[in-house]
């Protein structure tokens, strides 16, 4: 399938090896660039729920889904506000992917987020895929509006809900000014891809170090997100001598934000933190880090 100028999704980008391309240069000749998002999503009880935890009896489901969609809110009302406190108390930032309804559905949550200094990136307007929005371009321009008017500042990134993109998504979130993107997760480093206006640059995403993966898919047990993130990092930054590399951490409220789970992302952070020639970023400034390196050829 193609968009409109005849874009398949292997026109986006030419393939370049990691060993080919020019050389990037991490402030301090630090290894790895370490970036953690927070995923806020609004779940509208009267719909069938995103993911559950629970399965409907007898294999029938049932609406209103109430310990689905409590599930989903525990992480509103308290995971997410431990979050807050594991990444305040390092002196860390995250960035924060919000459905654009979530700033009058969480307003205290999305304004704890605006005043510690998050950064704010599109995640669609609400928690439903690209493919079933029935105007796209509407549903990017709202959701960029409600981060515009609680933020006082535009988001410069994307990320849809559960990365999934149609032939046109990556055109239109190029023409409404969008700069990077989280859905493409093909690489370590930050990559460019091409869009019917102009480039937007795909900044390194997770869907292993990612609790929706581990924790609902999977079914890992809770220290799962330490494990499988020392793993994770420690190649990264014995790769990252040579050359530079992106971690993500991408977490939600109602998996990580746990009683259960919460001490691991905590210890990871702390894992992290322990080593020299480490930056921990938001996607924005990866972004801006990337514009200011040598490029890879089209």
């Amino acid at each position: 399938m193609t968009s409109e100028l005849g874009y398949s999704l292997r026109d986006r980008l030419a393939y370049q090896p990691i060993h080919e391309r020019p050389g990037l240069k991490l402030p301090g000749d630090a290894r790895v660039a370490v970036w953690t998002i927070v995923n806020v999503e609004n779940w509208s009880p009267a719909g069938a729920m995103p993911r559950a935890v629970l399965p409907p009896p007898m294999g029938q489901p049932l609406l209103p889904d109430i310990p689905n969609w409590s599930w989903h809110e525990y992480g509103m009302r308290v995971g997410f506000w431990r979050f807050l406190e594991a990444l305040s108390s390092r002196n860390l930032k995250a960035t924060f992917a919000v459905n654009g309804s979530a700033c009058k559905v969480y307003p205290q949550a999305c304004a704890a987020a605006r005043d510690a200094g998050w950064d704010f990136m599109g995640h669609g307007f609400i928690q439903r895929p690209m493919h079933k929005v029935d105007d796209q371009k509407a549903a990017i321009r709202d959701t960029i509006a409600a981060i515009s008017d609680f933020t006082g500042h535009a988001p410069r990134g994307w990320e849809s809900p559960g990365l999934t993109e149609t032939d046109e998504t990556l055109d239109l979130l190029a023409e409404a000014g969008i700069e990077y993107v989280a859905d493409w997760v093909l690489d370590d480093q930050p990559v460019e891809l091409k869009t019917r206006s102009r480039p937007i640059v795909s900044v390194p995403y997770t869907v292993e170090i990612n609790d929706v993966v581990m924790s609902a898919v999977q079914q890992q047990p809770s220290d799962e997100i330490l494990r499988r993130g020392k793993d994770q990092f420690d190649r990264l930054y014995l790769e990252g001598a040579k050359a530079p590399r992106v971690m993500a951490i991408s977490i939600h409220p109602y998996l990580t934000g746990v009683p259960h789970r919460i001490k691991y992302l905590e210890a990871l952070y702390d894992y992290i933190l322990g080593h020299e020639g480490v930056v921990m970023w938001t996607g924005a400034e990866i972004l801006d880090w990337y514009k200011t390196q040598p490029k890879a050829s089209a």
